[in-house]
């Protein structure tokens, strides 16, 4: 299988030679294969979201490289980098034009990178598209589709921006706990979401969280950070059979009981 990420020796520090000096990433390695469906989690600091920054562009590394479908991408802005990537992050709120609708916003994202004219209005076959698309959310919102964003539930949204980001099947999603602002049960149908839009599209995805029963249920693989390294990486039929009691004990031997934070926890 071909390499569709790979981040090579990875260094970040915040605030460097200050007293606030914050060393979050140390030497992080980290590749994906075509079609992983990695569950990324460690405790507040551990450098989930910093390490997702750094793969958009949204911040450059002090050090190491940023590989994509075998391009080094390190040195693009984050706006070059999105032809390869979606990205749906925490707050539902987020990457969607509140005041404009639903197929208003899905044809801004399917017209990502590519040249926009002046005229108005939506091709008959493309509002078809977009009504067979939301349809698979069951949200009844294929027949909303001039409702204003901004009028959607924070799952009903999340949901949008997920088919949002992956309209052109991007090479990458990545998902920094898109469901961490949704009551359980909404998040619950998010994830089921996630999981039929990554697998019937085949796309390679990062999903970062910090609910442990999540990153065993979801995925075919499943990687924990600590202190800026990688401490656990876990897949196939060891990951299947693992339960959050035994992923504990992991991260307390591996990463230090000291470590682990309420929201692992409370996860």
């Amino acid at each position: 299988m071909s390499k569709v990420l790979e981040l090579k020796n990875i260094e970040k520090t915040f605030y460097a030679g200050t007293v606030n000096e914050n060393y979050v990433l140390k030497n992080l390695s980290l590749d994906l294969e075509e079609g992983d469906y990695v569950t990324v989690i460690g405790g507040n600091g551990a450098g989930k979201s910093t390490m997702l920054n750094i793969i958009s562009g949204a911040l450059m590394p002090d050090s190491g490289n940023v590989v994509i479908d075998g391009e080094d991408v390190t040195k693009l802005k984050e706006y070059q980098r999105a032809k390869y990537l979606g990205r749906v992050f925490q707050d539902p709120r987020m990457g969607t034009a509140t005041h404009m609708s639903i197929s208003e916003n899905m044809a801004i994202a399917n017209r990502r990178g590519s040249k926009r004219g002046l005229k108005w209005g939506l091709p008959k076959s493309e509002e078809a598209e977009y009504k067979e698309l939301l349809s698979i959310l069951d949200l009844g919102l294929e027949n909303r589709l001039d409702t204003k964003m901004g009028l959607l539930s924070g799952g009903q949204r999340q949901a949008v921006t997920l088919l949002m980001a992956t309209i052109q099947r991007p090479r990458l999603l990545l998902l920094d706990e898109h469901t961490a602002a949704l009551d359980p049960k909404t998040a619950a149908k998010v994830l089921e979401i996630t999981d039929r839009i990554v697998t019937q599209n085949r796309l390679t995805t990062v999903m970062i969280t910090h609910n442990m029963r999540d990153a065993i249920k979801h995925g075919n693989r499943l990687v924990m950070l600590d202190a800026g390294r990688v401490i656990l990486d876990i897949k196939g039929e060891e990951k299947q059979n693992l339960t959050v009691d035994q992923l504990l004990k992991k991260f307390e031997h591996l990463g230090g009981e000291s470590t682990l934070s309420d929201r692992m926890l409370l996860g």
